[in-house]
């Protein structure tokens, strides 16, 4: 195998031996001697000098890595086919659920003309659309990115996150709505973590303020946040402290202020498994200096939503698929809390919002959507009707107003977005564009298999109808598997050259996420983290058994947690796959908590500072794991060169070490320029990334399947909601990776 053909059809099937396999011409890597002992275990660590991404030798390293990668990659057969039909599909006319604050209704768009989302505002409904954030115009390269945005309650200024390069770490920026001037006072460095938690009045907000001195390391900073105060025209320098650090890098701080600005709640996050609520009554005297316990101690997580004088607490507290609290803030004991919706044994509690003066209630069952609404004691008003089993985004909108919208979507029912009347159930659509998609010749199916311990996983797959289960069928298997997310049935435009090439599209739901509550997310993190990768590996198993697909026409895709998923998978049983796309992983695991924000994922993951979480993670570390003389799959890994969230010395270690030691499929590192852990936030670029790994897949997983005819009608699609769009906050820090778009 040359390093002109290493991709070329059949090769991963061809499976060479050690003696016979012709190398690929790798960029030349230099290996040292490095060994540690930990915990009395001697540890190799020879490409540990590729951690230091500042340096010269090591930035010489990754150009010469990504230049022979994209010139691996250009010469795929498939590949430019792919990114042109990419482009049809992610050059399209789009738009969000409108926001409203007293007379102006704020939306996202984006356009088949551009590379970025634009938001959009308009006075009434029926007002003349005006521009007011347009980050295609903020630089010529386009490395300055919009995170979140958050406007006042009054409608008149908006707080927003401008990120450099698409990474996590920002600045805060307010702007006049009515003008479009930004402000020069009210610019906020420190804003990773920040959301824009608003007075009534507008005057100021409440967000999380993180140190930007370079002699914290990046590890440690988590723990030096702070909850702060601003107040508009003011030095953002001398912002009151309302909430002081923790000195701990593996909590998060929260804040948010109720709508009518009473109430001001703070959570102190330990990791991902548990939380500690405050509150302050700032109406009362001295609430404003006062945090009163609302649930501190308790090993649960707590949503608090605010409503006129009561608080509803959504936990999994005693009851993993989650129940609904009504408490006094007079009585905020917990003896003295009311439930008023009980844990249900079926379904899975995901979100509760106020909407229109009752409560929305989002569950999971069996991994797909159902949304309910309720009375504010509890009782059941109506059950939301949804156009077939899918994902559905919110209710949102606001506690005191009777509209709402929710979106809809699945693997083959593009995304719509619907207007709901909370008080009639009166739904009507609101939004959907036009994609030259076809999903009708696909059937979607629901498998339920046991893994290595006998645990009932379910795992979504997309196919044609009439695909004969003979085993000669490409399959594309995702994962992700931690941090109690949820894989759910959505519509991802970019899974379609796969599934008009004959392939299949499987997504299996893994002990780690949320699908079936807090009980089986702990049943993947820690010392049960290994039960993801068994149940990534049944999955696996259970499409070749069921003739899906055989080993090397098999797939494997995942990105961040998901890709120390796919690299574990690799590492562990390569004879099962023929291909691995591997995106901004975890892969060193014995020293993942030194680097990025790994400190807030201990509680996920364990530390190696600890000798019992040590052996579990050094055990199943995919880096340490490579064996001299293995044919593994071909893999292609994904970095981008402004991740602050996981280190890309992750990829780069990984991929000097595959390089050196496997006797199977080649190994590729592609490093994304201007791009943060979720990429760069142009359309060109997602074409160009899609199209690569697509083309590699297809390559290294056999000879070319007949593609289907192109559909003649586009089917109507309607967009997703901009991420931009989302307040959540301790996601900013998690290794999430979507699915694409």
């Amino acid at each position: 195998m040359t390093a002109s053909s290493s991709l070329s059809p059949g090769a991963a099937s061809a499976a060479p031996t050690p003696e016979d396999h012709d190398r690929p011409a790798y960029p030349p890597t230099r290996i040292d001697p490095v060994k540690t002992i930990l915990h009395g275990v001697e540890i190799a660590d020879p490409y540990r000098w590729l951690e230091d991404g500042a340096s010269p030798e090591v930035q010489e390293w990754m150009r010469d890595q990504d230049a022979f990668t994209r010139a691996e990659l250009a010469r795929l057969p498939e590949r430019d086919a792919i990114a042109s039909r990419l482009k049809q599909l992610f050059y399209v006319d789009a738009v969000s659920a409108p926001r409203h604050r007293r007379g102006r209704y704020f939306v996202s768009r984006r356009h088949a003309t551009k590379e970025k989302s634009i938001v959009y505002w308009k006075q009434g409904k029926s007002g003349e659309e005006r521009p007011l954030l347009d980050p295609n115009s903020w630089s010529a390269d386009g490395s300055l990115s919009l995170g979140g945005w958050h406007v006042s309650w009054d409608g008149k200024n908006v707080a927003y996150k401008v990120q450099k390069n698409n990474s996590d770490e920002a600045t805060l920026h307010v702007m006049d709505v009515a003008t479009g001037k930004r402000s020069e006072a009210d610019v906020i460095e420190g804003a990773k973590y920040a959301y824009a938690s608003w007075t009534p009045s507008g005057d100021g907000f409440y967000y999380v303020w993180l140190p930007t001195d370079p002699s914290i390391p990046a590890a440690d900073r988590p723990g030096y946040a702070e909850v702060r105060f601003h107040r508009l025209g003011e030095d953002p320098a001398k912002d009151r402290i309302v909430r002081g650090r923790t000195g701990d890098p593996r909590t998060f701080l929260g804040a948010s202020l109720s709508k009518d600005g009473r109430f001001l709640v703070l959570t102190v996050s330990h990791g991902w498994t548990s939380m500690d609520v405050y509150f302050r009554d700032l109406r009362k005297p001295g609430g404003e200096a006062r945090d009163r316990p609302l649930a501190v101690g308790s090993d649960a997580h707590y949503l608090v939503e605010v409503y006129e004088d009561r608080f509803y607490v959504h936990t999994d507290e005693g009851a993993p698929h989650g129940r609904v609290f009504e408490v006094d803030p007079d009585r905020p004991e917990r003896a003295a809390w009311k439930e008023i919706v009980p844990e249900r044994p079926d379904a899975t509690l995901e979100s509760i919002s106020i909407v229109g003066g009752h409560l929305a209630l989002s569950y999971l069952k069996d991994a797909s959507s159902r949304v309910e609404v309720r009375a504010l004691d509890g009782k059941l008003v109506r059950e939301l009707p949804l156009p077939g089993i899918g994902t559905v985004g919110g209710p949102i909108g606001l506690p005191d107003e009777d509209e709402a919208y929710f979106s809809f979507d699945s693997f083959t029912s593009p995304q719509e977005i619907h207007a709901t009347s909370i008080r009639t159930g009166k739904t009507e659509l609101y939004a959907r564009v036009e994609v030259p998609v076809d999903p009708s010749p696909y059937v979607v199916e629901q498998a339920f298999f046991p893994s290595r311990d006998g645990t009932r996983i379910s795992m979504f797959i997309v196919r044609r109808k009439d695909m004969e289960k003979d085993g000669s069928a490409r399959a594309l298997l995702y994962g992700y598997g931690g941090f109690q997310i949820s894989q759910t049935p959505s519509f991802t435009a970019s899974m379609y050259p796969w599934l008009e090439r004959g392939g299949v599209y499987a997504v299996a739901n893994l002990r780690g996420g949320g699908e079936y509550g807090e009980a089986w997310h702990r049943d993947g993190m820690l010392l049960k983290k290994q039960n993801v990768f068994d149940d990534f590996i049944a999955a696996a198993e259970h499409l070749v058994r069921e003739g899906y697909t055989r080993p090397e026409r098999l797939a494997i895709q995942g990105g961040s947690n998901g890709g120390l998923l796919v690299g574990a998978a690799l590492t562990q049983r390569p004879e099962l796959f023929g291909a691995v796309l591997c995106g901004v992983p975890l892969l060193d695991m014995v020293r993942y908590h030194l680097f990025g924000s790994g400190k807030t994922w201990i509680s996920e993951y364990g530390s190696s500072d600890d000798p019992e979480q040590f052996k579990a993670l050094h055990a199943y570390s995919p880096y340490h794991r490579i064996k001299a003389g293995t044919r593994y799959p071909a893999i292609l890994l994904l970095s981008a060169d402004s991740d602050d969230r996981v280190d890309p010395m992750h990829a780069r270690k990984f991929a000097a070490a595959l390089q050196a030691a496997s006797a199977g499929g080649p190994v590729l590192l592609r490093i994304e320029r201007n791009a943060g852990h979720g990429g760069a936030d142009l359309v060109k670029a997602a074409v160009e990334k899609g199209a690569d790994q697509l083309a590699f897949a297809l390559a290294a997983t056999g000879a070319r399947q007949p593609a289907a005819a192109s559909p003649q009608q586009p089917a109507a699609v309607s967009p997703q909601q901009p991420a931009a769009a989302s307040p959540q906050q301790p996601a900013a820090t998690s290794p999430q990776q979507p699915r694409g778009r």
